[in-house]
Order: C-alpha cells, then sequence, then structure tokens
C-alpha cells in the first residue's frame, strides 16, 4: 500500500477556483478501482494550506493514476493556483490489523 501526502499553499484570491479543481480530481480518483482513500484537508492553523492524503493498492495504481484524464486536468491547472511549489511525500505502509 503506496500513501501520499501532497502539500499545496493555494494564493487567497485562487481559493474558490483551487477548491472547485479538487472537486474534480478527488471525484475522479475516489472512482478509481485501486484507489483505497483520497482525501483533502485544510491546516486550521494556516489558511489556505491544504494536504491531500491519497491511499492506493500499490505503486502501478498512481502510475494508472497519473494517466488519467481528471489528473492530467487538475496538474495542470494548478501552478498559477498556488502560492509555492507542491511538496509531494510518499510513503510505503502495511496495513495492521
Amino acid at each position: 500500500m503506496i500513501v501520499i501526502h501532497a502539500y499545496m499553499k493555494v494564493n487567497q484570491e485562487q481559493r474558490e477556483n483551487f477548491l472547485e479543481q479538487t472537486k474534480q480530481v478527488m471525484a475522479g480518483s475516489k472512482a478509481e478501482e485501486e484507489n483505497i482513500s483520497y482525501h483533502l484537508y485544510e491546516d486550521p492553523e494556516q489558511t489556505n494550506t491544504f494536504v491531500f492524503v491519497e491511499v492506493w493498492k500499490d505503486e502501478k495504481a498512481i502510475e494508472k493514476h497519473e494517466e488519467t484524464p481528471h489528473f492530467k486536468t487538475f496538474i495542470k491547472e494548478l501552478p498559477p493556483l498556488l502560492h509555492e511549489p507542491i511538496r509531494v511525500e510518499k510513503y510505503e505502509a502495511k496495513k495492521i490489523s
């Protein structure tokens, strides 16, 4: 299982546009067969600072995800919405019963 944290600091004036874009990528991503979970959170102490927390079956699922139209559109539209470059962390995880 692969966990991704994608951190984004959004320009204040682009907040609503960013949130609209996230709805599209989240809906498409959650519908992908090998997606386990896909959520967006905002830091309550840092306005307009968000993190996507994604869980995928394996690396192959992520590669497939990165080729989907919803992901490609989101990545294309994202740069002008951000205050600073996106920061992504990827972890390999085991499920503990």
